[in-house]
Order: C-alpha cells, then structure tokens, then sequence
C-alpha cells in the first residue's frame, strides 16, 4: 500500500459528529422560522381584531352622532374628521351616501360592494392600497360607511423579521460553534480509540488509559478499549513466546538428529546406507523449512492489520535487486527473466517479509516453468507486483485452493514441496493490507499484489 499518513482524515460526510452538528443548525434555523411565522400570523390576527374594533368604534359614534343631531350634523363630522387627519398617509376613510349611491359627504368617491342592510363588512380597495370598512344603514334614504387603513403593520412586521432574522442568525452561529467545539472534543477523544486501534503499542495504550477519567460512556469505552487491547497484547506476545518456544524445542532436535547423520556419513557406510541417511537429511531439512514457513504463516496472520514495526520500503529498489540476482540463475537454468520496474514506488511494511514475498513468487514460478521458459516481474505504481510465466498455468481445479496451507497441484509433476509457498506470500500480503490474486490468463500463471480493495 502506499506510504500515507497512519490517521485518514476525517471527511465530513463520514462524520457522525460533523452530521449531529449540521443537523442541529438546520433545526435551530427551521425553529426561528416557524416562530417568525408564527409570530407573523399573530401580529397579523391581533391587528386585524384592532383595526376592526376601531372600525365598530368609529361606526358606532357616526351612528350617535346621527341619532343626536341628524344627517347635516352628521355631514359637518364627517368633514372636520377629514379635515383633521394628515393629507399624506390618512387612516380613516367615510362615505355618507343615499341608497342610489350618490355620494353626501365624505372623501370616497363610490360605495364599494358591502352591503349596508346588514352591516357587512371587509376589505376595500383604495387608490392608495387597501382599507378595512364596514357599512351600516342609517335610515331608508341614508347609508354610512366607514374604513380605517394600516399603514404601520408593514412597518412592525419588518422590524419583528429583522429581530428574528438576526437572533436566528446568532442563536444558529451559537449552535454551530458550541457544536463544533463539542464535537471537536468528542472527535478527538474517539480519535484516540481509533488510534490506539490502529498502532496498539505502548505509548497508544498510554494516551488511552491517560484519557480514561470515568467521566462519561466515552471514557468507559475508552478504558474498556484500553484493557481489551493490553490483553490482546499479552496474548499475542504469549502466543509468539509458546511458538517460538515449540520451534526452538522441534529445531533443536531435529538439528541434533541430522548432525548425528553426518557423523553417521563420515563413518563411511555402505553406498546404500549412506544414500538413506543422505535422503534422511534432506526429509529433516523439509522439516525444518517446512515449520519455519508455518511460524512466518502464523506470525504474518497474527500481526494481521498491526502498522506496529512498518516503515517506508523501497519497493522498486528491492524488486529490482531480487530481478538482477535471479536473472543470473535464471540464465544459468536456460529460463528468461524480464523486469518491468517503475522507479520509487513506496510501501509501508517490513522488508524481509516483502523480500520473501517476492522470493517466493519468483521461485513458484521458476520451478513450473519448463526449460526455455520465461518469467515476468512488474512493478507499477499502487503498489501493483505482478509475477507471469508462460509455464502450464494453474488448472481450474486449483485455483480456488492454490492460497490454503499445504495446498499443492493436482497435475503430474505438482506434489513436490510442503504447499505453504503461496500461503505464506498471502499472510505477508495481509499483514501490509495487501491482497494477492491468481489472474485469468490464456497462459501460465499470473500473481499480482496490490492494495486491499475497500469494502
């Protein structure tokens, strides 16, 4: 895999934290608005009982003033009423007309469609805008109407919108920056869980128990996270300490039983004799590699996912100086070796793991490839490692168990060896987060090791 930063930062979509914070703006904002509407629609209905009161009101006095002193008085109030408002923007508005229409007193022109007998009111147009009038029948000849307009309502609707558009803007800016802030410490607090996860050693565990104060559920995770992952810990280091233990304890006899072999052989037996210790020996060094390859297989799939012990690696570097050793042996066998290496491709990972993973494919190769055969190691960007030969390929049979332990051919010629070659260079492949693949291929076979594909 490419050498990257051990922490992938944290994008916003993917962000339970940063979504919980865009959620509550959007909440705060959506509550500022339906309280401005809601405020809205109560100004709005309380200046409408206003206006018509003030209408009634208004009505009610014309109408005593009538009863009192008749239509002229009536007519002469009508006037001064007029006469006293401002000329630019006047609230109140009469008509004292007969039932034909014509107009006696007052400042509108015509009698709008309300009808007086029954005292019918409701909005009217003016030239200016719009009033709300109400008429009345004052006697079988006369008829009154009276309509007050509202100028200042606008006015205070704008200022109720501009003081709940800025105190949603604030209370929505509040929202976001004590969420931010929230979610920044809880980012960071999961962070380290993560982190710890990711690199379980020493001093991760450290900043892990450091951060558990028993505060919160966070911090029970914290310390839960702390303790599974130190036991994780003792485990696999007792599980390394018994297998190297049990092949320190299998080497070593097994060393002393071929050196008695070669004593055996410098003793001078018979031709048959010593052709059966010679085939002992190599039986016990089969042994030997074949639990040496068992430990690397168990040690690659136990440090699975642990970035513990990675650093920047070479590849083409080590991929062309395995290509230029084995092109010389190569030769020697009448085999071909081509190298396709694109220049400083990096990796994280351990080399000697990543030197026997490519050893090891190249040696898979070479041993199934016929005389006069060719083997073909590429490297590109990616990392990509492809190892191809145009030997008799792997049969269909095959190629779903070609990666299990002791996995070995099917076909004549295949049963040498322990089987472990490919599973060990599939351990190693995911011990760095790399997987390895058998491509179709009309010939031969072709392995390529590249980058865990995302699930």
């Amino acid at each position: 895999m490419p050498h990257q930063s051990t922490a992938p930062p944290t994008r916003f979509h993917r962000s339970i934290f940063a979504r919980t914070v865009l959620w509550a703006i959007i909440i705060a904002a959506a509550i500022t608005a339906c309280l401005w509407l809601l405020t809205d629609a109560t100004i709005r209905n309380t200046n409408q009982i206003a206006l018509e009161r003030a209408v009634d009101l208004d009505l009610a006095g014309m109408v005593d003033i009538h009863a009192s002193g008749g239509r002229e008085e009536l007519a002469r109030r009508i006037a001064d009423r007029i006469a006293l408002q401002p000329r630019d923007g006047q609230l109140a508005h009469y008509l004292l007309a007969d039932t034909a229409g014509r107009r006696l007193a007052g400042d509108l022109r015509q009698w709008p469609g309300l009808h007086a007998g029954v005292s019918e009111s409701g909005p009217i147009a003016l030239p200016g805008g719009s009033a709300f009038a109400r008429a009345t029948q004052l006697g079988p000849d006369l008829r009154l109407l009276v309509a007050h307009e509202d100028h200042d309502i606008d006015a205070l609707r704008r200022q109720v919108a501009l003081v709940y558009v800025t105190g949603g803007l604030l209370a929505t800016l509040a929202v976001a920056l004590i969420g931010m802030t929230a979610a920044h410490r809880l980012r960071t607090r999961i962070e380290r869980i993560n982190a710890a996860f990711r690199h379980p050693d020493e001093e991760a565990l450290a900043r892990l128990e450091k951060g558990s104060l028993d505060r919160d559920e966070i911090d029970e995770l914290t310390r839960h996270s702390s303790e599974a992952l130190a036991r994780l810990g003792r485990l696999a280091g007792a599980q390394r300490e018994t297998t190297d233990q049990l092949a320190h304890e299998m080497r070593t006899p097994l060393m002393h039983l071929d050196n008695r072999l070669v004593k055996a052989l410098a003793a001078a037996p018979e031709a048959e004799t010593a052709a059966r210790i010679a085939d002992a020996r190599l039986e016990i060094r089969h042994i030997v590699r074949m639990l040496e390859s068992l430990l690397d297989i168990a040690a690659s799939q136990a440090r699975r996912g642990d970035r513990h012990g990675l650093a920047p690696v070479d590849l083409s570097a080590l991929a062309l100086r395995l290509g230029e050793l084995y092109a010389d042996s190569a030769e020697e066998s009448g085999h071909t070796l081509k190298l396709a290496i694109a220049p400083d491709v990096m990796v994280e990972g351990e080399e000697m793991q990543l030197t026997r993973l490519i050893t090891n494919l190249l040696d898979n190769a070479f041993k199934f490839v016929p005389v006069g055969g060719t083997v073909e190691l590429r490297l590109a960007p990616g990392p990509s490692l492809t190892v191809c030969d145009d030997g008799p390929g792997v049969p269909l049979a095959d190629r779903e168990k070609i990666f299990d332990k002791f996995a070995r051919g099917s076909e004549p010629g295949t049963q040498d060896g322990a089987g472990l070659g490919l599973a060990l260079c599939r351990a190693i492949a995911e011990r760095h987060q790399l997987e390895i693949t058998l491509l179709p291929s009309t010939r031969g076979a072709c392995f390529k090791v590249a980058p865990q594909a995302r699930r």
